[in-house]
């Protein structure tokens, strides 16, 4: 699949930033998380309730390129989509764009765990 699964739009504030106004680089982690937080929910999921049935998310691998920096006061949009899945495991890759300016993306893969931390198969309805 290489459609585009979601947009998410997030503002950079003052705390995402260090002392140059530009983006730290950490910050960027947050921005992709929320993306994918709401990518969950447009389908129907949310972190609680996978937690109240013992399942939850962890980031297994993770492969980013800072093409270009976002300043403060930025409004930046994240795409996120599924590029595979295989049992447990979920692929996505995400962009961070100002406009249409590529600054940073990132390739993840995030595994289902269960309460034991165990690896869990991907709920059919997620990938349909």
């Amino acid at each position: 699949m290489s459609q585009t699964e979601s947009l998410f739009e997030v503002r950079v504030y003052y705390e995402d930033t260090d002392f140059s106004g530009y983006v730290y680089h950490a910050a960027y982690l947050k921005f992709f998380e929320r993306a994918r937080t709401e990518w969950l929910r447009a389908r129907g999921f949310q972190h609680s309730e996978l937690i109240e049935k013992g399942l939850f998310f962890v980031a297994r691998r993770m492969e980013i390129s800072f093409d270009r920096p976002a300043h403060i006061d930025d409004l930046l949009t994240v795409e996120t989509r599924i590029t595979g899945s295989t049992g447990a495991r979920l692929l996505l890759e995400q962009d961070l764009r100002r406009g249409e300016a590529l600054l940073v993306s990132v390739k993840i893969e995030i595994v289902m765990l269960n309460k034991d931390g165990h690896p869990v198969r991907l709920p059919p309805e997620l990938l349909a």
